[in-house]
């Protein structure tokens, strides 16, 4: 397949209704995986907060991908942290992607690794000496897609359930 042309642009607070339309991509996926964690798929205006609050964030990015026709086809969120040196660490700063949503008729055309680079960029501009994430284990695509992205484990969180 070849790539679509799409154009990657920041993502502004006016841009919290689209984030929220696009995560329904990936919020089903969660659902249908772990509906003891993750809320059914809530209307899109009840979500325009959630992304509002986060964009308001100091140290959020985010990107929109665009279709040639201007139609939204993708979104990543991520936020930068700088975390002081203490006793047990030395200073670091890096990039957290929080979400990544790709319309699934584009998926694997490059939007997704074009959202991530742009992430990846502004962490280089602002200082990151890394880029993290973390994946849902049930979730093997974005693990797949990440470590392609060439993001490598790092951490491991367990659970029990009780």
């Amino acid at each position: 397949m070849t790539m679509p042309s799409v154009h990657i642009r920041q993502a502004g607070s006016d841009d919290a209704a689209i984030l929220a339309q696009l995560n329904r991509f990936v919020h089903g996926l969660h659902v249908g995986a772990r509906p003891d964690v993750f809320q059914p798929s809530s209307d899109v205006e009840e979500l325009i907060p959630i992304f509002s609050g986060f964009l308001a964030r100091e140290g959020a990015i985010a990107f929109v991908a665009e279709s040639e026709e201007g139609v939204p086809v993708g979104y990543v969120t991520a936020m930068i942290h700088h975390r002081p040196a203490d006793a047990l660490m030395h200073a670091r700063s890096f990039v957290f992607i929080e979400h990544i949503a790709v319309d699934p008729t584009v998926a694997r055309m490059g939007v997704g690794s074009a959202l991530v680079e742009s992430v990846r960029a502004v962490g280089v501009e602002t200082g990151c000496t890394s880029l993290l994430t973390d994946v849902w284990d049930f979730n093997k695509k974005a693990l797949a897609f990440f470590e392609g992205q060439g993001l490598g484990r790092m951490r491991h969180w367990l659970e029990q359930r009780l």
